[in-house]
């Protein structure tokens, strides 16, 4: 997989701190590593984005962003509000592809949820993802009403023909609610999907060499991780639940 598209199910879901934990992941396992952002909003110029905030936590990772715009919107509406050029579906598949020629793996974070609009004709992140040829990591929240949310965004990504590689939880709470911990057995159903990992809250705000040495242990081998699916669902198993798998 030398390119990876990471989307979420929501914004505020962690999906920066995941990607960086695949980064961290991988470079630990001896691969070059690239982030790439494709629209970052929401930040004046010269402010650290979700890129630089990835190579902050990662470590010996390339950071690129195309494009950004001061207004915490959707890129489209964020892009049309700063009289700026949108970045479009093309750019982002050739700039991923320039990085995929000098690294082992591309991570391209996309902004929000899969189909937040990137530019007037209605182009999203899936429609980058298409011209890659790429799958998809979704990253979802732990409690109620993901279940919803991992579905649609990983049925809209096969209605589109692409392929989901798994979901990771984005922010694993210290001390999970019933239906966080029926959601570990639950997810994997209802996105036809693997779960990949899940990721502890919080851990965005550990030294970055602490979140280096620890990053294999939330993510499962398919990510260059140690993280067991099955050990993890059953640490939390609720009585009456189904069984995790």
């Amino acid at each position: 997989m030398p390119t990876v598209i990471v989307t979420g199910t929501g914004t505020e879901i962690g999906k920066t701190v995941v990607t960086a934990a695949v980064a961290a992941a991988a470079v630990a396992g001896g691969r070059g590593v690239a982030v790439l952002k494709p629209g970052q909003t929401g930040l004046a110029p010269g402010e650290p984005g979700d890129a630089a905030e990835v190579v902050r936590l990662a470590g010996e990772v390339t950071g690129v962003e195309l494009a950004r715009f001061p207004e915490p919107l959707a890129p489209a509406t964020a892009a049309a509000r700063a009289g700026a050029e949108p970045v479009r579906p093309g750019e982002i598949a050739e700039a991923a592809e320039k990085l995929a020629a000098e690294h082992d793996l591309v991570l391209v974070e996309g902004s929000g949820g899969l189909l937040v609009r990137f530019d007037e004709t209605g182009a999203t992140l899936a429609d980058a993802a298409r011209l890659l040829a790429a799958p998809v990591l979704v990253v979802a929240q732990a409690g109620l009403g993901t279940l919803n949310a991992t579905a649609l965004t990983v049925e809209a990504l096969r209605a589109r023909s692409l392929t989901p590689l798994g979901v990771v939880i984005g922010s694993w709470p210290a001390a999970p609610d019933l239906a966080a911990r029926c959601n570990l057995a639950d997810l994997p159903e209802a996105a036809g999907a693997p779960l990949l990992g899940a990721v502890p809250a919080g851990a965005g705000a550990l030294d970055p060499a602490e979140f280096r040495a620890r990053a294999a242990e939330w993510l499962a081998p398919e990510l260059n991780g140690t993280w067991d699916a099955a050990g993890f669902t059953d640490t939390f198993q609720v009585p009456g639940a189904r069984p995790g798998r």
